[in-house]
């Protein structure tokens, strides 16, 4: 159960580094950090996710849906 809360927070925060991203690219404001910082962020969050996801299934913790064939 952990590891989905897990999951589940990691999600929340690629989509906030998505909206800043978003947020950032409006304005154009050379002051600010890059775009690229949040993107950034955003593809390591995804990777740590499905790291998250391949180690869950192979220990067990995560049971995949069983095959519908």
């Amino acid at each position: 159960m952990i590891i989905k809360i897990i999951i589940i927070g990691l999600l929340i925060f690629m989509i906030y580094n998505l909206f800043q991203a978003l947020r950032l690219m409006n304005k154009n404001d050379p002051n600010k950090p890059s775009m690229s910082k949040f993107i950034g962020r955003r593809v390591m969050t995804s990777v740590l996710i499905v790291l998250l996801l391949l180690i869950g299934i192979l220990t067990g913790v995560i049971t995949p849906n069983p095959r519908p064939y």
